[in-house]
C-alpha cells in the first residue's frame, strides 16, 4: 500500500472498533456463533496429491515469510470487496503472529490494466514476498504468467479459474449457499415483489451469474411472485456506474436491493429511499442500520491463514480451494429485528439442509428465464459447472437494459 498506510490503518482500526464497525473478529465471531466449524479449517478441491515445498524442500521459516496482496480499491474506503479481503489478511496476520512489515499491500490496482497488475506483482516480488494473493478476477492472466517466471514464489488468485497445480492456484468459495439464504430473506420481506440486484458482470461471468441465480432461487422458494431485476455495470469497481444502477432500480420500484459490486451504494441508496437492502462482502449494517435485512459475508481469513501456514510448514499441495458454509468461509449475518415474522425460521430450515447436504442449491431440473431446463432430476450441478458454466439466469430474473 501507499507509504504510511499501516500506521494509518492501526489508528483507523481503533476508530472503527470504537464506532462499532466491522472487523475480522466480527466475521469470525459470527461464524463461531452460527455453529460453523473452526474458521481456519479448509476443504480443498483439486487433483494434485503431491506436496510442494520451497526450493529447499523444508518450508519457509515464519520470520522469513512475506505476504503480498493486490487490492482492486483502497480497503480503507468502505465495506466492499477490497475491505473484506483485507479483513481476511488482517485475520491471517493475527492468527499467525506476523509483523506489519511482513505484509505488503498494493492498492487501487486496476484489473483492466495489465501493466499495472504486472508492476504491482513485480514490486511484491522485489520487496521479498514469497506468497502473493491477487484478489480480483482481472488479475488472473498476468498472475498466471508471473507464476511461470517465478516458480519458487506462491501465487494465489481469487475468483477466476486458472491454476497450474504447482505454484499458482485459484481460490474462491460457495458464496451461492449464502446467496440462497439471503434470497429467502428478500423474498419474504418485499412488498412490491420487485427486487433489485446491481451486478458487476453479465451472464458470461459464472461467478456473478451463479450468485444471482442462487439468490433468485431462494426468493422463489418462499415467494414465487417476486421478480429479480438485474442491472449490470460491466466493471468490478465503478462507483459512478454502481450509483447509477442503484438509482435506476430504485426508480423502478424495487423495495429490496442486493448486489455483487464493490461499493455500498445499493445499500446506502436503499436506506435513503426508505426501502430494504441485502448487503454483500461484509456486514453493511454499520452503514445502513435502518434498512439492512442481512448481509452475505466472506471470512477470507479462513483461507488466507491456511494458505500461508502451508507455505511455512512446507505442506503446500498446489490444489485449488473452494470452501463454503461448512468451513466458515461464507455466511449471512444475523437478521434485522424488523424482518417479517417467520423469516428466521425459513432461513434456519434452509441452512440446516445446506449444511447436512440435503440441499445443494443447484439441484434437480432448473428452469431458466428463457424456458430452457438445466440439470436433471435427482442430480446436482458439479463444482466445475457452478464455477465456469452458469451463463443463464433463473426463471424469475429480468435484466434491465
Amino acid at each position: 500500500m501507499r507509504k504510511g498506510w499501516l500506521k494509518t490503518a492501526i489508528l483507523s482500526l481503533g476508530i472503527l472498533l470504537a464506532a462499532g464497525c466491522g472487523t475480522k473478529q466480527e466475521v469470525d465471531d459470527y461464524a463461531t456463533n452460527q455453529g460453523y466449524e473452526d474458521s481456519v479449517s479448509t476443504k480443498q478441491t483439486g487433483t494434485s496429491d503431491k506436496k510442494q515445498t520451497d526450493s529447499k524442500g523444508t518450508g519457509i521459516a515464519k520470520e522469513d515469510i512475506k505476504v503480498g496482496v493486490l487490492h482492486l480499491s483502497d480497503p480503507a474506503e468502505g465495506s466492499g470487496y477490497s475491505y473484506t479481503h483485507d479483513l481476511g489478511i488482517q485475520g491471517m496476520q493475527e492468527n499467525l503472529g506476523l509483523s506489519n512489515d511482513q505484509i505488503i499491500r498494493k492498492i487501487n490496482v486496476d484489473d483492466t490494466d495489465e501493466d499495472a497488475v504486472r508492476t504491482a506483482l513485480q514490486e511484491c516480488i522485489e520487496e521479498g514476498c514469497n506468497i502473493i494473493f491477487a484478489t480480483s478476477w482481472g488479475y488472473m492472466d498476468v498472475t498466471a504468467e508471473m507464476a511461470e517466471e517465478y516458480p519458487d514464489i506462491y501465487f494465489c488468485h481469487g475468483t477466476g479459474y486458472k491454476s497450474n497445480g504447482k505454484n499458482f492456484i485459484n481460490y474462491f468459495g460457495r458464496i451461492y449457499q449464502a446467496r440462497y439464504l439471503s434470497g429467502i430473506v428478500a423474498g419474504m420481506n418485499t412488498k412490491t415483489n420487485k427486487i433489485g440486484y446491481v451486478a458487476a458482470q453479465d451472464s458470461s461471468n459464472s461467478e456473478v451469474t451463479g450468485g444471482i441465480d442462487a439468490f433468485a432461487m431462494g426468493i422463489a422458494s418462499v415467494n414465487p411472485d417476486a421478480v429479480v431485476y438485474v442491472k449490470v455495470t460491466n466493471s468490478w469497481y465503478d462507483p459512478e456506474a454502481e450509483e447509477a444502477a442503484s438509482k435506476e432500480l430504485l426508480d423502478m420500484g424495487c423495495d429490496v436491493m442486493a448486489q455483487h459490486c464493490d461499493t455500498p451504494y445499493p445499500q446506502t441508496m436503499a436506506q435513503d429511499a426508505g426501502v430494504y437492502g441485502i448487503g454483500y462482502n461484509s456486514d453493511m449494517r454499520k452503514e445502513t442500520p435502518d434498512s439492512c435485512l442481512c448481509s452475505v459475508i466472506w471470512n477470507w481469513s479462513a483461507y488466507y491463514t491456511t494458505a500461508v501456514q502451508s507455505v511455512i510448514d512446507g505442506t503446500w499441495t498446489g490444489e485449488n480451494y473452494y470452501g463454503g458454509m461448512q468451513e466458515g468461509l461464507v455466511a449471512i449475518t444475523d437478521l434485522a429485528d424488523f424482518c417479517v415474522d417467520g423469516t428466521q425460521e425459513k432461513v434456519d430450515e434452509a441452512k440446516a439442509k445446506i449444511l447436512s447436504g440435503e440441499c445443494n442449491v443447484f439441484d434437480g431440473e432448473i428452469e431458466t428465464n428463457t424456458g430452457e431446463i438445466i440439470g436433471k432430476t435427482g442430480e446436482t450441478l458439479d463444482d466445475a459447472t457452478i464455477t465456469g458454466n452458469i451463463n443463464w439466469y433463473y426463471k424469475n430474473v429480468q435484466v434491465v437494459d
